[in-house]
């Protein structure tokens, strides 16, 4: 059996249409063969003759007996707007340079494809190639570099002579952040030469009629920025994690040969898919396909099933078991919080619930009646009284991902370190939009600027990059930044205007009916006997949220220690009484007393 699970896991990495044939080879409908094959440099032609010069001019390096198999344009779910937008770039220099000409326009030379890992651009410019009937040579950047002197730039050379040959020509470098880094940051002198060697290369493509180049990066910021110069890599189309109904989309052509059970929900999986790029929606479908034959075929010498099929059972379970790419770096969360889980705050709940998730869930309504929804919100009062909590609530209501960072978390004692998290923390949101940030104690990462003469002016740098990141959220409109804190008279004021943290809320100490409502909801599975709630709601003035979970908490304690004192054996017979809250209580009210 081991051997077997072992065999199913290997063949997962091969893609899903080989899962997909074990499963038909075990129902007996087809046989299959598994083959995988990767080559650094890859050529393809489109199916139709290719002209004599081609024959001769191109080398066996480039691997075109095994090209690597193409999805069509149409199999490509959850990308609409960016196929549109590069069929715009790309078709009419390829395929009637003529018109441009005639209209006095300069060709588009370099589209720079940039986005998270796995979000489809490599195989998007395979599938653009092949639907425009155009040759297509991909490069992995990395694969260039060579040992010996003048090596790499040799074999970008030749490979951008291949290409002029082979015109209609799409060349494809996958990863060239790695090939042409920020020759400012880089120490070796290859590096240098292979970045400048591009630079002409691109230059001389100005002048070549038929060829385009697309590069595909997930970390721009790190590219020369030579290469993006007016001529070069001048146009960028970005590949986002995809919303909703993008989700939707690429599962439900995922699914497509897959035998799915009736009780599959796509809409359920998309909802809780949030933060999956393609890559990731596609490992969910291995998986799950995994699962349903681990199920039905647990061992060897198990009987044969008659019919395979893959249940909603089984795309939850794998939904445990992966967690979206992009978000693998940082600590992210989908919180499972609902209003009813925080006690009082009725008014506050009712205005988030309005302004903040409204706009999240419902972007349609506010696009058409014109309404901006805030992108940054306060929230500001005593610790303890739930300040993160609705933060949690309002990523979980609005089906969005959720980060939190402390203040202080992000500042660093080396120069330029501090605004580099900052800028980080916002990109990482980006990519796993829709997401909310939150921020605690915002006060200690964006205090008043001007406040602090010791510290070499780091702390305004910081406030000047977050102020930068809150103007950029204005056209990220699945993006939100939630901070907290119980200073506000600290923070700087230019955080505060409209645009920016707009929306500010108190959360004060709860009176006596929310504090009965939050001892209601941390008491609501409790054993209790004989526990007037509405009396200790009375009793405990002036106390916070975190406090009254304590009291709840450490009554629970209580009745456990008493419990084993006893010596019962039936956990079901153990009861919550008043005793154990006031033990609880007089020993919270001591400590209270010595705090302050």
């Amino acid at each position: 059996m081991d051997n077997l699970f072992r065999e199913f896991e290997e063949l997962m990495d091969q893609g899903l249409e080989s899962l997909l044939d074990v499963v038909r080879v075990i129902e007996g409908r087809a046989e299959s063969e598994f083959r995988t094959e990767r080559t650094d440099i890859r050529y393809s032609s489109p199916n139709r003759a290719a002209p004599a010069h081609q024959e001769q001019t191109l080398e066996t390096d480039l691997d075109s007996d095994n090209p690597p198999e193409t999805v069509p344009l149409s199999g490509i779910g959850g990308l609409s707007e960016v196929v549109r937008e590069l069929r715009e770039l790309v078709e009419l220099p390829l395929k009637r340079p003529d018109l441009l000409s005639l209209l006095g326009l300069e060709p588009t030379t370099g589209v720079l494809l940039v986005g998270p890992p796995g979000t489809g651009k490599t195989l998007t410019a395979r599938a653009l190639a092949a639907d425009l009937g155009v040759n297509y040579i991909a490069i992995v950047g990395p694969e260039v570099m060579g040992r010996y002197y003048g090596e790499a730039e040799g074999r970008l050379r030749s490979l951008f002579q291949k290409a002029a040959r082979s015109a209609p020509c799409i060349v494809f470098i996958d990863e060239i952040d790695s090939l042409a880094p920020d020759r400012s940051k880089v120490e070796g002198e290859v590096e240098k030469r292979v970045v400048a060697q591009l630079l002409s290369l691109m230059d001389g493509f100005a002048k070549t009629k038929g060829v385009i180049v697309l590069a595909a990066t997930n970390r721009s910021e790190h590219l020369d920025p030579a290469l993006r110069r007016p001529g070069r890599f001048d146009r960028e189309v970005q590949f986002r994690v995809p919303d909703r109904a993008g989700r939707l989309e690429i599962l439900r052509l995922m699914t497509a040969p897959m035998p799915l059970d009736a009780s599959v929900d796509l809409d359920v999986i998309a909802d809780l898919s949030v933060g999956m790029v393609g890559a990731d929606l596609k490992a969910l479908c291995q998986k799950a396909a995994y699962t349903s034959l681990r199920r039905l075929l647990p061992s060897l010498d198990s009987p044969m099933p008659t019919r395979l099929s893959v249940t909603q059972a089984d795309f939850l379970q794998a939904l445990k078991q992966i967690k979206p790419a992009v978000l693998r770096a940082i600590e992210v969360e989908v919180p499972k919080l609902s209003w009813d889980d925080i006690g009082g705050l009725e008014t506050v709940k009712q205005t988030l619930q309005e302004s903040v998730e409204g706009a999240l869930l419902y972007p349609d309504l506010y696009h058409r009646t014109k309404a901006k929804a805030p992108r940054g919100i306060l929230l500001w009062g005593p610790p303890g009284t739930g300040k993160t909590l609705l933060a949690k609530a309002v990523a979980a209501q609005a089906r969005a991902n959720f980060i939190a960072v402390n203040g202080p978390e992000l500042l660093s004692k080396w120069v330029g370190a501090s605004e580099e998290a900052v800028r980080e923390l916002f990109t990482k949101a980006r990519q796993a939009a829709p997401c909310i940030v939150f921020i605690d104690e915002i006060d200690t990462l964006a205090p008043a600027r001007g406040s602090y003469q010791s510290d070499s002016g780091v702390s305004d740098r910081v406030v000047g990059q977050l102020l930068t990141e809150l103007d950029g959220l204005q056209e990220c409109l699945n993006v939100m930044l939630i901070g907290a804190t119980n200073r506000p008279e600290a923070l700087d004021p230019a955080l505060l205007r409209a645009g920016r943290l707009d929306l500010q809320l108190k959360i004060d100490l709860p009176d006596q009916d929310s504090r009965y409502a939050i001892l209601q909801v941390h008491n609501s599975e409790r054993p209790l006997q004989d526990v007037n709630l509405a009396a200790w709601a009375e009793r405990t003035a002036g106390w916070n949220g975190a406090d009254l979970a304590l009291l709840s908490n450490q009554a629970a304690l209580e009745a456990i220690r008493r419990y084993r004192v006893e010596g019962l054996n039936d956990p079901n017979a153990i009861r919550i009484t008043t005793e154990d809250f006031l033990i609880a209580f007089q020993r919270l009210e001591n400590q209270r007393a010595m705090a302050s």
